[in-house]
């Protein structure tokens, strides 16, 4: 979670939650963990823009490859998972 800059300003490398205040799409317990891949610069409607990255699993892992279309005001940073003790 970086300290300096808002969730909305996503960069590739950032875990994000994406739910409904994303995108009504991601609403209803349809929301999940995001890691950005890239961010499209391409013109879109004002607030919103398109990511491409993965959903990520509750330990953290990449599970499958999406491009999303959210409002960039719904999104807020991913908590870290816990990592076993090894």
């Amino acid at each position: 979670m970086p300290a300096d800059r808002s969730p909305a300003d996503p960069r590739p490398g950032d875990e994000l939650i994406v739910d409904g205040r994303a995108s009504v799409q991601f609403a209803a317990g349809r929301g999940f963990r995001f890691r950005v891949t890239t961010v499209d610069t391409k013109l879109t409607y004002e607030g919103w823009v398109w990511l491409a990255g993965y959903v990520l699993a509750p330990d953290g892992e990449a599970r499958e490859r999406r491009e999303i279309f959210v409002q960039r005001d719904g999104l807020r940073w991913a908590p870290r998972p816990r990592r076993p003790h090894r």
